[in-house]
């Protein structure tokens, strides 16, 4: 079953997803609905016709998908893009680019980064002119169709510029860019497959109609997320049992943590996916956010790196996957500048940028309140100016250098089973480039 989040009075509360037929009833009693809320996407072909329409696909001039671009339609046919129905045409496109929106029947709906798939010269003259292609995966089998495909140009600098606010090629996303094909082509998509990735962790890659109807069985009155592409340390465990507790204070009953680590491509010196799981997986059997109730589940984008505007994507996404309620902190989804070594985003305009962001307003944003090391009390607090020669950072560059040393940190900075865990995928990464 798929649910969506409404407000009654000043109180947000699981409610069931309406159906076209429910939206025209509640249309009819004059109840507004926004148009991503009006049905729930569905990409995926029913299943007693995948066969036929597998067959079908194999006479068709095929596009095969890189690992980005194979990830990128895993979260098209969920639904987190909703209400994206395929790789995006030249308009739509252009309407991302410049607006951060799609214009849906006169109505702004966030999409604040491009999702497109890219071609060469040579591949837009084999498919010109068809009315349906096939969409392969990384491993060659066919995945999906795309209906009436549209090729454009591909404006790679335009694109960068427009995304990150550089177009530096060392950009590791840039670089993806620049690499790919000189055309994109778009069109709706329809999934003959489903994902499966076969790591151990596809029991984690939950729908946002999966999420939503685990919340529901959880009786969850607030869900709030926590995006993460890194290891979790007692500072975030400490915001997250403080969240909680705030909103019980405001009346909620029931809060749900949604641990919600990023599944997609990650640049190559960030912690991969299994570890940065099996580190989850060992801090919450240790109780690390008290009494919360915790669904950890992998969010399959690739990741960006576009500060701000991909922030806005997160939040969208997580909207989209049943979330109330978002915690956004310093400088989220910002690296160094690769010419200058300097942050490339304001560790801030993250946040503001969502507390202003139109269709984005249902959702409730939680300040990130900066915990560090308080060696006084010999674990991690939220930082008091009063005394601050008390407090030490523990940036993520020392912890990596600890962990590939094979130092402990600081008592109380992070679990022990979960830090063991880091210490095993440093040390293995034995005389691989610098971190």
């Amino acid at each position: 079953r798929d649910f969506l989040v409404v407000w009654v009075g000043q109180h947000q509360r699981i409610a069931e997803r309406p159906t076209r037929a429910m939206s025209l009833r509640l249309g009819a009693l004059g109840v507004a609905l926004a148009p991503w809320c009006a049905a729930a996407i569905d990409l995926f072909a029913p299943q007693a016709q995948r066969d036929t329409l597998l067959r079908s696909a194999s006479q068709l001039k095929k596009l095969p998908l890189s690992e980005e671009e194979y990830q990128w339609l895993h979260v098209l046919a969920e639904g987190w893009a909703d209400p994206l129905d395929g790789f995006m045409t030249e308009e739509q496109y252009l309407q991302s680019l410049h607006y951060q929106h799609l214009v849906i029947n006169g109505a702004f709906v966030p999409m604040p980064v491009p999702i497109v798939k890219a071609c060469t010269a040579e591949q837009k003259a084999e498919i010109d002119g068809a009315e349906d292609i096939a969409l392969t995966g990384p491993d060659g089998a066919i995945v999906a169709t795309m209906s009436k495909p549209k090729a454009f140009q591909h404006m790679k600098e335009e694109r960068a510029g427009r995304t990150f606010g550089i177009t530096h090629g060392e950009h590791p996303y840039i670089e993806m860019i620049n690499k790919a094909g000189d055309w994109l082509v778009g069109g709706s998509v329809r999934i003959l497959k489903d994902f499966k990735y076969d790591d151990g962790m596809d029991g984690y890659r939950l729908s946002p109609t999966q999420l939503k109807a685990k919340f529901a069985e959880l009786g969850a009155d607030a869900v709030f997320v926590f995006q993460l592409r890194n290891p979790v340390h007692n500072g975030h465990a400490l915001l997250m049992q403080d969240t909680a507790q705030k909103l019980k204070a405001k009346g909620y009953k029931k809060p749900v943590l949604w641990l919600s680590p990023l599944g997609g491509w990650t640049k190559d010196d960030d912690v991969p996916l299994k570890t940065r799981m099996d580190q989850h997986h060992a801090i919450i059997k240790n109780g690390v956010f008290g009494d919360t109730p915790v669904v950890l589940a992998i969010f399959p984008s690739p990741m960006l790196y576009a500060g701000p505007r991909e922030v806005q994507w997160h939040a969208f996404a997580r909207l989209n996957g049943g979330a109330t309620h978002y915690i956004v902190g310093r400088d989220p989804a910002g690296m160094k500048h690769p010419g200058t070594g300097e942050d490339i985003y304001h560790m801030w305009h993250g946040q503001m940028m969502l507390q202003q962001a139109p269709g984005l307003q249902k959702m409730q944003l939680l300040p990130f309140t900066f915990a560090s090391y308080d060696k006084k009390a010999g674990k991690m607090a939220f930082f008091d100016p009063s005394r601050k020669e008390d407090f030490v950072s523990i940036s993520g560059s020392k912890m990596r250098k600890l962990a590939k040393d094979g130092e402990a940190p600081p008592d109380g900075f992070m679990d022990p089973e979960g830090w063991q865990i880091l210490v095993k995928y440093y040390k293995s990464l034995g005389s691989k480039p610098e971190l």
